[in-house]
């Protein structure tokens, strides 16, 4: 199933897609929530609601009136660094650096306050960086407490997935020496546009990743090529750290992003990023420097 939050009639509401991709409200499937981590966190106690969506009212939503699916997340975002090979090698040509494959994951936190739509405008934050950044990416969201698991468990341990667009600011990166301020600039979590449940997507997942600025396509990858896969990541995180339901893993951005092109070309005002990963759907957004 894919599952939404959208706007309709001045309020925010939770849905479901039908075959017809379009919304059915929550509130006509008799499940009286508003926020995704509750529906998630309860899901057993709704999905009986969910057996037969035929005969239900519908609504057709233009892709603007969409939210971002959790737009609060429990907890930071833990997103992978350099978890396809090229981009690794990328990011080590951009910082001037020596390539080595790496034995072990980056992991690190991405703080988000609100996540944005899946065609809302992003900030370009020139006053704080030059050097705006796009990364599609594939996310995971877990269904219950995982600790101390083992990769052969991983996939019952997932909701669903979505896309991220991971708007990074390499300049601050490198004055930093790490991600945290630089990946964690107001607007730059885009969500969405659905969460789609983990039994809709053969596990592991082998999806395709694509994402164009202006129409140009940068990012051209598959979810196969991860260098360390889902289960990898759910059995090395969970041995010494209790990753709640509704935790959500971003799970690393292929090649193709500005900073590693020649040369680097980086976000300005009103260009178009667009990232698509196969059976999820499409972001699309418009950098603004106003906001």
């Amino acid at each position: 199933m894919k599952f939404v939050h959208f706007n309709w009639n001045g309020e925010r509401h939770l849905g479901v897609l039908n075959a017809e991709n379009k919304v059915i409200c929550f509130k006509h499937l008799g499940i009286e929530l508003n926020d995704m981590n509750a529906f998630i966190i309860h899901y057993d106690e709704f999905k009986n609601n969910l057996n037969n969506l035929a005969g239900y009212p519908t609504i057709d939503l233009s892709p603007e009136k969409f939210l971002a699916p959790i737009i609060e997340p429990l907890q930071d975002i833990i997103c992978l660094g350099i978890n396809f090979l090229d981009h690794a090698k990328e990011s080590t040509k951009f910082k001037g650096e020596n390539f080595e494959e790496r034995k072990y994951p980056v992991y690190f936190g991405k703080r988000v306050n609100d996540a944005t739509a899946p065609y809302a405008k992003i900030p370009l934050h020139q006053s704080v960086t030059k050097q705006l950044d796009y990364e599609c990416e594939l996310a995971v969201i877990l269904s219950k407490e995982a600790y101390k698991i083992k990769a052969n468990e991983a996939k019952n341990y997932i909701f669903g997935y979505t896309i991220i667009n991971e708007i990074s600011a390499r300049d601050l990166q490198a004055k930093h020496k790490q991600f945290y301020r630089a990946k964690s600039l107001e607007g730059s979590t885009i969500m969405g546009p659905c969460i789609v449940s983990v039994d809709e997507i053969a596990y592991p997942p082998q999806l395709s990743l694509k994402s164009y600025v202006n129409g140009e396509l940068r990012q051209n990858d598959n979810t196969k090529n991860f260098i360390f896969d889902i289960a990898y990541v759910l059995e090395e995180l969970s041995a010494g750290m209790r990753l709640k339901a509704g935790t959500i893993i971003s799970m690393g951005t292929p090649s193709g992003v500005g900073m590693g092109l020649n040369p680097p070309q980086f976000l300005k005002d009103k260009d178009e990023v667009r990232c698509e990963i196969e059976k999820i759907g499409t972001l699309c957004n418009i950098i603004d420097k106003n906001l």
